[in-house]
């Protein structure tokens, strides 16, 4: 079996940084306002911080992945799925030109790609496929938010667009840690590696 080295080699490898925004994480915005526990999503958000950090001294690239929801823009389906469920008011998140929709924490420097989306995939209806092929991209690892929707759903058409997949398990979290690990265990069933941020940052230095 291959090293982890071996996989993770960052000519061909990206970071997708995923949904690290305010109303997501930050508190005093939606996700805190509406009574979820943030804390789980502090910690991930220091260990990206640190796995951007060892990312980009190791000359692999992070592309900044939010979600920007307007109501134009919001699907049919997204709309009934949300009133079904009984969560109209929520489809309000990370609203274009609102401060709940910014970064937190985390801020791509001059040059970074970043990528705004309007559902969970980071390849739903975004070009991101394009360009990390056209940079002969064959790996990529997920941070970010949450584990079980966006990243979740980003790592499920990555691998089905032939991509391998890796998810920095401690630097991704849910809004409670039964959902997080769970959604591990099921992408790492499926269709993703699940790593520890450390084992990528060992794997770049050794």
């Amino acid at each position: 079996m291959r090293s982890l080295a071996q996989h993770v080699v960052p000519s061909r490898t990206a970071l997708l940084v995923i949904d690290i925004q305010k109303d997501f994480a930050a508190p005093g915005f939606v996700m805190a306002q509406s009574g979820m526990d943030i804390q789980a999503a502090e910690q991930a958000i220091s260990h990206s911080e640190h796995l951007i950090a060892a990312a980009r001294k190791a000359g692999i690239t992070p592309w900044f992945i939010r979600v920007v929801t307007r109501s134009e823009t919001d699907s049919r389906a997204l709309r009934r799925f949300m009133i079904r469920s009984g969560m109209a008011d929520e489809i309000s998140i990370c609203r274009a030109d609102t401060t709940g929709s910014e970064y937190y924490r985390v801020t791509p420097q001059p040059g970074d790609p970043e990528v705004e989306k309007l559902l969970y995939s980071a390849f739903s209806g975004t070009d991101l496929e394009t360009h990390l092929k056209s940079k002969k991209i064959e790996t990529l690892i997920l941070c970010g938010f949450t584990t079980d929707c966006c990243v979740d759903a980003t790592a499920r058409d990555a691998f089905h667009r032939n991509f391998d997949v890796f998810i920095a398990q401690d630097a991704c979290a849910a809004f409670d840690v039964k959902t997080h690990r769970n959604a591990l265990a099921i992408l790492s069933t499926h269709c993703a590696t699940s790593v520890s941020v450390q084992d990528l940052i060992t794997a770049w230095t050794t």
